[in-house]
């Protein structure tokens, strides 16, 4: 057993096969405040075709986008109608990627754009 015990000092000694612990550097000045950046907003938008069905085109929104109720998926829907163009959600990027990949994989049209400009 005190074998073994020399062994690990060592090996501490000697800087191999031990894990020296985290050595702090430096410490936040009190008071002051972490800044976290939010990811920038994508918008995505519905584009009006002549080859869905209204019912389809509700029950892919709700399929695809899981945050939209099904009164949200009514108004997208009627408006990219009337208008040509409606806006779904706006989110962060990889989510408004992700929503129309998913669209699109259902056969309906929709674009994303930076929601800042």
């Amino acid at each position: 057993m005190t074998q073994t015990t020399r062994t690990c000092v060592r090996a501490r000694a000697g800087g191999a096969g031990v894990i020296d612990s985290p050595v702090i550097t430096s410490q936040p000045e009190q008071g002051t405040e972490r800044v976290y950046k939010r990811p920038p907003i994508y918008k995505v938008f519905l584009h009006n075709d002549n080859y869905n069905k209204r019912e389809y085109v509700v029950n892919v929104l709700l399929k695809v986008v899981k945050e939209i109720t099904m009164d949200d998926a009514v108004t997208v829907m009627q408006e990219a109608h009337e208008t040509g163009v409606a806006l779904v959600v706006a989110c962060p990027q990889e989510n408004a990627e992700r929503y129309c990949e998913g669209l699109r994989l259902n056969g309906l049209t929709c674009t994303i754009e930076p929601a800042g400009c």
